[in-house]
């Protein structure tokens, strides 16, 4: 487990290197990340390498024992380079250029743009390949679909389309191109979504978005095949950024050894406390990309501020908390961004730990303190794990899918998975956040968000895991179009149908009006969005809606089926409703998971043999109290602490149980 900054030894004049190695070194930091901006530095005209600054700079941090994890330059490509080869600058939708400037101003399918970045990976590659300092590769710097629209994306367009269905005939069918005389009768006619993407095919769509991460994977294996043929004793990684996103994110990291992440948690008072939920569900999204702990490339030193307004500053304990944020939902190495903040360029105003007094200050005090702690537990944490015991089912195709088709007003995807993970996370309920391709046998609570897009393998693979005990939780809008984003024809929620005991009648896309459900105890709770009016095949009903036309009609189920049973909400209720029925289901399903817990407070468990260790956050900024249920030995403290634990604002606790 490390502790690290982002550094450009670049932006410093190069007396400063040593004192800033020094200081880094004495404050416990063990790593830097460099270069993944510094393209017109390393190559600046075409064919004239200069790495001797970089040289003296990782030979400076070298020196001091920290060790170098090198970015390609790939993300910003030089302006020799642009002027010389305009086909690296990506077109827009009008095939207007998108001009270099700020960053991520190349087209992942320009002939040029590949060129001139195998190159120069490979003299990078090559040239650091033995160097005692350099552990890793972070490739380019947080992928993003450009929808580039030029020619070459046009023509790798039509290849990708061609490979994929082989003939147009199978094409037009798998589209329903027959719709508004669609058809396609040359592959010529086809291109990308020129003018935007208003009233466009949902299948072209689809697939338009899986080309473009395609595109970026391509791009991606590119300076990946040359890293590990001229390095292959180092690591390789890309630092995604936070959800949500359309890039599928499971196919850029699929080749790499671990997924990175850049994190942000917000600092404003109005989030202080949806803040860090939504961050556990980033964080256990990132966890569940490759099934293992990843890294932080990228977390929050001081307010942020570039293309917006600053945010507020953090607040004491702030940085630190949300540091162990990430290490209790399975990061092993924090990288903070920045150092220093910088004197010039957009990023003025993005500060590091130290200002631009350069004299540090209260947030370089307490990242003193968190080094410590992390570097004194190290030892003890290497080699855990979090594993979850429910899962929740997430898919990039899914979102861009209701991306694509908004199907209510209100209605929102990924909003949806947060108010899911939320109430999970509020009840206690140790949760991965899986993609639906994956294996899922060991889970005994899987919720699954609105399956969309469903097809025989994923509904198979679901029933054998109800048949084998597992609870399932489905919720509207499951079933409803096969992966083309084709409509099913028969009744909601298809293939699942059977499984969960229930059909959908009819349905009421209700937007933003409120109404009520009521439960078999008589409790009511609102609902939004979306009303499914169910009809019962098996299914026990244990929720009714309360009016409008369907008043009376059931609007939750529940199914036994093999040796589990299947839930089906037809609804979006308010977080109440989450919080009884994950918790029931969470204890009828035998899941370990913390109760009455405090709001803005979050446990979690890295597991390391038969020793458990329980991270207690407070991420808020009022004292909270926290049960324990008995004494523990806190590693922070070296202490006992429990069964009752005061915590301060963005106060952190750290207990040892062995099982």
């Amino acid at each position: 487990m490390n502790i690290g900054v982002d550094y450009y030894p670049e932006h410093w004049d190069c007396s400063m290197w040593e004192q800033d190695a020094k200081l880094m070194r004495e404050t416990g930091i063990s790593l830097i990340r460099v270069a993944e901006f510094a393209w017109s530095r390393l190559e600046p005209e075409e064919g004239r390498y200069e790495f001797g600054w970089l040289d003296d700079a990782i030979n400076v941090f070298f020196k001091h024992g920290i060790q170098i994890v090198i970015g390609t330059p790939s993300c910003t490509p030089p302006n020799w380079l642009v002027e010389r080869f305009p086909d690296v600058l990506p077109r827009d939708a009008m095939l207007n250029l998108k001009y270099p400037g700020i960053r991520g101003h190349r087209c992942y399918n320009s002939p040029s743009m590949r060129v001139f970045t195998e190159r120069i990976v490979d003299k990078l590659a090559s040239h650091y390949a033995k160097h005692p300092a350099v552990i890793g590769w972070q490739i380019d710097n947080e992928f993003s679909l450009n929808e580039c629209h030029c020619e070459n994306c046009n023509n790798q367009f039509r290849e990708w389309l061609s490979k994929k269905y082989g003939t147009l005939e199978a094409l037009n069918q798998a589209w329903g191109t027959v719709v508004w005389s669609g058809e396609y009768s040359t592959w010529t006619q086809i291109s990308t979504p020129f003018g935007g993407t208003s009233f466009r095919n949902p299948s072209y769509l689809l697939d338009w978005k899986r080309f473009e991460t395609d595109s970026v994977v391509e791009f991606q294996q590119l300076q990946l095949s040359i890293l590990r043929k001229c390095c292959p004793d180092h690591f390789v990684t890309h630092n995604i950024w936070s959800y949500p996103m359309s890039l599928d994110y499971y196919k850029v990291c699929e080749e790499l050894d671990f997924a990175s992440l850049d994190y942000y948690p917000g600092t404003s008072p109005e989030k202080s406390v949806s803040g860090g939920y939504n961050g556990a569900l980033t964080l256990d999204l990132t966890r569940g990309i490759k099934r293992r702990n990843f890294w932080i490339m990228e977390t929050i030193s001081g307010p942020p501020g570039c293309w917006f307004p600053m945010w507020r500053t953090p607040q004491p304990g702030f940085i630190r908390a949300f540091t162990w944020q990430c290490i209790a939902r399975g990061a092993d190495t924090l990288v903070h961004f920045r150092w220093r903040s910088a004197p010039f360029g957009a990023e003025q105003f993005w500060h590091g730990l130290i200002d631009h007094s350069n004299v540090p200050g209260r947030r370089f005090e307490e990242y003193q303190m968190l080094c410590d702690e992390v570097n004194r537990l190290s030892p003890v944490l290497a080699g855990s794990e979090v594993l979850g015991e429910a899962a929740v089912l997430h898919s990039h195709d899914l979102y861009n899918a209701f991306a694509i088709q908004p199907q209510a007003e209100g209605m929102d995807y990924f909003d949806n998975l947060k108010l899911y993970h939320r109430a999970l996370t509020k009840s206690g309920i140790l949760t991965d956040v899986v993609n639906t391709t994956d294996d899922l046998d060991r889970y005994r609570l899987i919720i699954a968000p609105s399956l969309y897009l469903l097809d025989e393998y994923l509904a198979d693979k679901l029933k054998n895991c109800v048949k084998n005990g597992a609870t399932l939780i489905l919720t509207n809008r499951t079933g409803v179009k096969n992966p083309n984003n084709i409509c099913w024809i028969h009744p909601l929620p298809g293939q699942l149908a059977e499984a969960a005991g229930v059909t959908v009648a009819e349905y009421d896309p209700v937007g933003n009006d409120v109404h009520t459900i009521r439960m078999t105890d008589g409790k009511t709770h609102t609902c939004s969005q979306w009303c499914d009016i169910l009809e019962p095949a098996g299914a026990e009903t244990i929720a009714w809606y309360e009016d409008d036309f369907f008043a009376g009609k059931p609007a939750v189920t529940v199914h036994a089926w093999g040796e589990g049973k299947v839930y089906y909400i037809g609804t979006v209720a308010e977080e109440s409703f989450y919080l009884d029925l994950f918790g029931k289901a969470a204890d009828e399903a035998g899941l370990t998971r913390f109760t009455g817990l405090p709001e803005g407070v979050q446990i979690s468990i890295r597991r390391k043999g038969t020793a458990r260790y329980l991270f207690i956050l407070n991420l808020t900024r009022k004292k909270q109290t926290v049960e324990l249920g008995g004494a523990y030995l806190s590693l922070l403290r070296e202490e006992s602490v429990g069964p009752v634990i005061e915590l301060e604002p963005y106060a952190v606790e750290i207990v040892k149980q062995t099982v």
